[in-house]
């Protein structure tokens, strides 16, 4: 069954982040860990006998705004793993929440949602500085540029479709079944929402963005009050993926740290960016021969989504204007971080300058131009 559209044109997730989190596949970056890392390896040979054996390596990830992420390795025991702690220094009370991150992983195990195995969470501070879990590093493509490059047109389309796919799969997930009633607050989502990132945007804006201020006020006179709920990612695109070595479907859902109870559209309209934002944006395709590549409309992406959850409405304008002012908000959060010296990626600023360029797009939703 497919989405029908709401309106004319196409058929068309807090903290102040782009959640980015690195291939497991992906090379280390050179940054010297900031802890010891002879404390973790004695804490592993004690944690995961037989396990960690050998000559412990460490890895650290590169990329991303949120929480630091390592290779662990031990090679003559044939051990791979990844940890994934909070970042050093203070922090928020709700953010970088591993233990949220944990939990879900271990709650999805074994589900149509494919997801890394957990191993182990650290709720203390002894070991690494702060609390972190321990995954098993699994082999993978990640594609943090939309366009697939180096990927044949037929499975370029077949990607897209097993993103849609997957997607569905955790809207269809019995959160209840598994004891996830306490993860977020049902019901009333955009409402909250829209109260939180405006609320963001009133306190820490670096700039007038007069496209904000108007999708604002635009979204709370369309809210969607419908009271449907699900387990929701919050941070649902290609870049969060991980695909099989050499086939198009899904091997593993990463970087859940946004996850919680909300509004299914919310990620499916997040996972429709691509559609309405340039290369130069944020690695989208607006602009690109997208036949050529193989890549699939959005209506053929969302009517794959709405076949696979069994749904027979997608997002519309108000979703997805929603979705473009959340993420103009988030960079231009980056850029009030940069300002202060306390962002976590060295292209923070560039990043925080498309904010005026994400908050234009929801304009053009709001004016049924795009």
């Amino acid at each position: 069954m497919g989405c029908r559209r709401d309106s004319p044109g196409p058929a068309l997730t807090f903290i102040a982040a782009i959640t980015t989190m690195p291939a497991m596949s992906e090379g280390p970056a050179s940054t010297a860990p900031e802890f010891d890392p002879a404390r973790l390896d004695g804490f592993l040979r004690s944690a995961l006998p037989g396990r960690a054996a050998g000559t412990m390596t460490l890895e650290r990830i590169s990329g991303g705004q949120s929480n630091p992420t390592f290779f662990v390795s031990y090679p003559d025991a044939g051990t791979r793993l990844v940890l994934r702690k909070k970042p050093p220094g203070p922090l928020l009370p709700s953010a970088h929440a591993v233990d949220r991150e944990y939990r879900i992983l271990k709650a999805l195990a074994g589900s149509a949602v494919p997801v890394p195995p957990v191993l182990r969470l650290h709720e203390q501070d002894d070991i690494v500085g702060t609390p972190f879990y321990l995954m098993e590093r699994l082999d993978g493509r990640v594609f943090h540029d939309t366009a697939l490059p180096g990927v044949a047109p037929h499975e370029r389309r077949a990607m897209y479709f097993a993103m849609a796919e997957t997607l569905a799969a955790l809207h269809s997930f019995d959160w209840q079944a598994a004891g996830l009633a306490d993860f977020g607050k049902p019901g009333n989502y955009y409402a909250r929402q829209l109260k939180r990132w405006g609320g963001q945007w009133r306190e820490t804006r670096t700039r007038d963005i007069p496209e904000i201020d108007r999708a604002i006020d635009w979204l709370g006179s369309h809210l969607d009050e419908a009271g449907e709920t699900t387990i929701v990612h919050g941070d649902f695109r290609l870049g969060n993926l991980m695909f099989h070595p050499s086939e198009p479907r899904v091997v593993a859902v990463l970087d859940w740290e946004l996850s919680t109870l909300g509004h299914p559209l919310s990620d499916v309209a997040f996972s429709c960016l691509p559609w309405h934002s340039t290369p130069q944006m944020y690695a989208g395709i607006v602009g690109l021969d997208r036949e050529a590549l193989g890549i699939p409309t959005q209506t053929e992406y969302l009517a794959r989504y709405c076949a696979a959850a069994g749904r027979e409405t997608g997002p519309g304008r108000f979703h997805l204007a929603f979705s473009l002012f959340r993420f103009a908000v988030i960079l231009d959060g980056i850029a009030a971080r940069a300002r202060t010296g306390n962002a976590a990626a060295a292209n923070a600023v560039a990043v925080g300058e498309m904010a005026k360029s994400f908050a234009e797009r929801a304009e053009a939703v709001i004016d049924g131009r795009d």
